[in-house]
């Protein structure tokens, strides 16, 4: 089983749209996460503004749907609901 306890390290974020105006940042500098389960925990409890924004997460600019693991250097992108047309 993997140990889920943060590593050491640090991983850069983005983010857009409303949760860049809810934040007051576009880009942070986080503690290494072991996942995107936790990163999102890890936010909700720094950011809990954020708590009930509906947002999609990018990692190495591919949409993720799943809990995914986060490898030292990867890119994650917090994405606000869009709609096009």
């Amino acid at each position: 089983m993997e140990d889920k306890k943060m590593k050491t390290g640090f991983h850069t974020i983005k983010m857009f749209g409303i949760l860049a105006e809810k934040t007051g940042q576009h880009v942070l500098t986080v503690p290494l996460m072991a996942d995107t389960d936790q990163l999102t925990a890890w936010l909700f409890e720094r950011y809990p503004q954020l708590e009930g924004i509906k947002f999609t997460l990018a990692v190495n600019k591919q949409l993720i749907h799943n809990n995914t693991p986060l490898d030292e250097g990867v890119e994650v992108a917090l994405l606000p609901p869009y709609s096009g047309g």
